[in-house]
């Protein structure tokens, strides 16, 4: 696959349906994410944004029932062929969730947490990857004089930043967040957005937000779903100013949701 085009599909899902028992939750999604954007995934509570999510590193396989029909390739390789490695996968896709869980550990100890059970002992290793990590989700600054403090002493949106950075150690290729500001202050929000446009250079994106000006602010394009279906993906700019869709146009002006 050519990676030296940005907009080279990283991720291409085809006709893909997620099952549990026999409810459906996903519907015929048809998507292509690109390399070193950052994606948006807008809808209501129940649209399926989340399932999709979950769907790229294979979480919905830890419920019960889940089932799928159709194909999700990263860079050309389906992610659900028998002999993929599921733990590498996840490595691979880092996963931020809507409420930060520092460990009960200290700083520097949260984000080489998954490097040390890698086996890394390598202590200047570990240091450069701690402070690159901290750099890039914009806490270093913050918390570089006491690294050795507990993290769940770091405030909320401190501690989500933390999150970010512990994935950001394991150096994946992707990060997926779900809802990563659904309980922070504007400030804390502002943060983690600036560090958002900064990651986007070096990973493909992908941010499910019940915020529709958080996609407007940050989002290169946005898809919306709605009952599990995607009614419509496109530039932010047009699916925030001209959707194509009568119903995206009802979601961002307020009318639902």
């Amino acid at each position: 696959m050519d990676t030296s085009n940005p907009n080279t599909a990283a991720i291409q899902v085809k006709g893909f349906n997620q099952f549990f028992g026999q409810a459906q939750y996903l519907k015929n999604i048809n998507i292509e994410v690109r390399r070193n954007e950052i994606l948006g995934i807008i809808g209501p509570a129940a649209s399926g944004k989340s399932t999709f999510l979950r769907s790229l590193n294979r979480l919905n396989d830890l419920i019960l029932g889940s089932r799928i029909e159709g194909t999700i390739e990263i860079e050309g390789r389906d992610i659900y062929a028998p002999d993929v490695s599921v733990v590498e996968l996840r490595r691979r896709l880092g996963m931020v969730f809507a409420t930060p869980v520092p460990l009960p550990r200290s700083i520097f100890e949260n984000v080489i947490f998954g490097n040390r059970m890698a086996g890394i002992k390598n202590k200047h290793q570990l240091n450069e990857l701690v402070e690159q990590s901290l750099e890039q989700a914009g806490l270093w600054e913050e918390v570089s004089d006491r690294l050795h403090t507990s993290a769940c002493k770091l405030s909320g949106g401190q501690q989500q930043r933390l999150c970010v950075a512990r994935i950001l150690a394991l150096r994946p290729e992707f990060i997926l967040l779900d809802e990563p500001t659904s309980g922070l202050d504007p400030i804390s929000t502002m943060k983690i957005e600036d560090s958002l446009r900064r990651l986007k250079n070096d990973y493909t994106i992908i941010l499910v937000t019940n915020n529709t000006k958080q996609a407007a602010r940050v989002a290169d394009r946005t898809a919306f779903f709605l009952g599990g279906e995607l009614v419509e993906i496109g530039p932010t700019d047009k699916i925030f100013t001209a959707p194509e869709s009568a119903k995206t146009n009802d979601y961002i002006s307020g009318r639902f949701g």
